[in-house]
């Protein structure tokens, strides 16, 4: 993969904040002929730098009435283990997001449940009723905000 120029920093930014831009609007931002932005982009999205162009959803508005954030501990981690849980998570329709951490717990899955109910029954029987999960933490999410800014660090190349 070559390695990213100011150009396409620049480009990541801006389709980041804003991934409906036409070819013509980014190359007029950037500088660029469209031809020229168009061949950057498909070299962006070829290398895995872009990976999708993804819609915003507001999740109340499609009836989602809690998010939460579920810390699963499992009890040892043996690789097979991981994989199942892992693979079984994936599954849940309520799991919008799962993170594999280091730390003290191992997953942390963000959840949209219809409410209170519906997250305590998700908790017990998906989550608590696994053989390999060993302990589990639920956090209520009150707000959530996305920084659509990269980094600034990124671009210092």
């Amino acid at each position: 993969m070559k390695r990213l120029d100011r150009i396409d920093y620049k480009m990541v930014r801006l389709l980041r904040n804003n991934a409906r831009l036409s070819n013509k609007e980014l190359a007029k931002a950037v500088g660029l002929a469209p031809s020229t932005c168009l061949v950057r982009t498909r070299m962006l999205q070829q290398s895995g730098v872009l990976t999708g162009f993804k819609a915003e959803v507001n999740p109340a508005a499609l009836g989602v009435g809690l998010q939460a954030m579920i810390s699963v501990r499992l009890k040892r981690h043996y690789k097979p283990d991981v994989e199942a849980f892992r693979q079984h998570a994936l599954e849940l329709p309520e799991v919008v997001r799962l993170y594999h951490v280091a730390g003290p717990i191992d997953f942390l899955a963000h959840v949209w449940t219809r409410d209170s109910e519906h997250l305590r029954d998700l908790a017990m029987t998906a989550f608590t009723s696994r053989e390999e999960v060993s302990h589990i933490e639920t956090e209520l999410i009150f707000e959530h905000v996305s920084c659509q800014e990269l980094p600034a660090f990124l671009d210092e190349a």
